[in-house]
């Protein structure tokens, strides 16, 4: 097990990991947290599937009810992420925040140190990955290429942006152990 903040003195912290559908991030996220000593898993869309009734899905157009319960989702995995933190975990919330979305998850969570690391491989390679999923993100009315234009469009440049485009899941986690607490650092 690697240790979970380098330079950290054994502190934990909150790791947020965001990329669009298909870009690796919940792989990413369980093959990163297998490899701390006390480590959590935050799944962003765990929150959404709370939801018994009157879940509204987020769209290309998305209804004012579907963005409020996208906050809550956010808030939500904020506030968890922040009690393991506090119980010596470090947190790795992983979730799609593209826009103001991830500057206002930034500001929700409490805990420091913070990090984020966003995953950023071409459309290409996340159109093959979603062939190879079980699960799909996308449909008429979302292609990877949509997504990838509110990501490099509207999502501000915080964190560590990694193109993981020909990057095996271990380089990827190699290489966020590596760089996310100095250079994906949020104060």
């Amino acid at each position: 097990m690697a240790d979970n903040i380098p330079g950290g003195g054994g502190s934990r912290g909150v790791l947020v990991l965001s990329g669009i559908s298909a870009a690796g991030k919940s792989t990413v996220a369980q093959a990163l947290a297998e490899r701390l000593d006390r480590s959590v898993h935050v799944r962003g869309d765990f929150f959404r599937r709370m939801i018994v009734n009157g879940q509204v899905n987020m769209t290309a157009d998305p209804e004012p009810e579907a963005l409020e319960q996208l906050r809550l989702r956010h808030r939500l995995a904020a506030a968890s992420a922040d009690a393991y933190c506090q119980a010596g975990f470090t947190a790795i919330i992983q979730d799609i925040l593209l826009g103001e979305h991830l500057q206002e998850i930034t500001e929700t969570i409490k805990s420091r140190p913070l990090a984020v690391v966003v995953l950023a491989p071409s459309p290409d390679a996340v159109l093959a990955r979603e062939e190879k999923r079980a699960k799909t993100g996308y449909g008429p009315d979302w292609q990877p290429k949509d997504l990838e234009t509110v990501l490099r469009g509207s999502t501000p440049e915080v964190g560590l942006w990694l193109d993981t485009s020909d990057q095996t899941v271990d380089q990827t986690v190699d290489e966020i152990l590596k760089r996310a607490w100095t250079e994906g650092a949020v104060s």
